[in-house]
């Protein structure tokens, strides 16, 4: 388990994609070889989403192979796909439409399809059929839920309906006006299960209200009441996160985690873009400050 520390959201925000960038150029993807990346919505992958559009527009990385899973959707007759509060929308308007991607490639979750349960088993087979997910990422809810899967939840849980809890329900109503009523109560969400199956997954969490699941996340044992705790189990987890999220954790801890930056920026290291490869250009690493001389 790695726990990588930056200053704020926009740096951490940065990290997350250029290591998003340096995994799908480094895998090579092909018509004969797609590279599988699961992702979140929300309000923390925002500024993530809006530097891989501007790798793209620089020319730094194609998404023309590789084929996305979303986490998850709400459930509703009023929550059509075109609804600005839909997932759906949020990820055809933050990110999709401004990138390569085919259409038919990028997966989320249908939660007006006639058969919920069968949906969830197709999302399932369909992750499947693509060879699994090589790099899932996601975000945390304040009470240490990932996707929809709130305290309670299995830690072997696959894709399925999901009755949301209140404090889910208040937390989101900020995007439907602050209308508790307008909230959807239900959602399709892939289970702890599902993102646990990938061969590497990165969470991102940032802010002083998600500090407290941050630490039951690292700090403490792997807990079904905090879904995010059963990462620590996970062989390649990685966790990002900036000082503001890291403020329950023991000093100790984040003095640990911070000495290791030196390893972890090696990780987001220029690498050949697609458009340099082209060309025959060789990128050499520029030296980055140390960050963890500031503990």
């Amino acid at each position: 388990m790695r726990l990588v520390i930056l200053d704020d959201y926009d740096l951490a925000s940065e990290w997350a994609a250029k290591y998003i960038r340096n995994k799908i150029i480094q895998f090579k993807p092909c018509a004969e070889r797609y590279f599988t990346l699961g992702l979140p919505t929300g309000s923390t992958p925002f500024s993530c989403y809006q530097k891989l559009i501007e790798y793209y527009r620089n020319g730094d990385i194609s998404f023309k192979y590789v084929k996305t899973f979303n986490m998850d959707e709400y459930v509703g007759e009023l929550m059509q796909r075109e609804k600005p509060e839909s997932y759906h929308s949020y990820m055809w308007n933050n990110f999709f439409k401004h990138i390569d991607i085919d259409p038919a490639n990028a997966h989320v979750l249908d939660g007006n399809a006639d058969d919920l349960e069968a949906e969830c088993e197709a999302y399932e087979q369909k992750i499947a059929e693509a060879g699994g997910i090589e790099l899932f990422v996601g975000g945390i809810g304040p009470d240490g839920h990932i996707a929809f899967n709130e305290p309670g939840s299995s830690l072997v849980s696959r894709t399925r309906v999901k009755m949301l809890a209140k404090d889910t329900i208040v937390a989101n109503a900020r995007f439907f006006g602050n209308d508790l009523l307008k909230v959807p109560t239900m959602a399709l969400t892939v289970g702890v299960g599902t993102v646990m199956d990938s061969k590497e997954v990165m969470i991102l969490i940032t802010g002083a209200h998600k500090a407290f699941a941050l630490y039951k996340a690292i700090e403490e044992g792997v807990n079904h009441m905090w879904t995010v705790s059963a990462f620590q189990q996970h062989p390649r987890t990685i966790f990002v996160c900036d000082e503001d999220a890291t403020l329950e954790l023991r000093v100790k801890t984040v003095k640990y985690f911070k000495g290791l930056m030196h390893v972890h920026n090696k990780l987001v290291d220029p690498v050949l873009s697609i458009k340099e490869k082209h060309l025959g250009i060789k990128t050499e690493s520029k030296p980055r400050p140390r960050q963890d001389q500031d503990i």
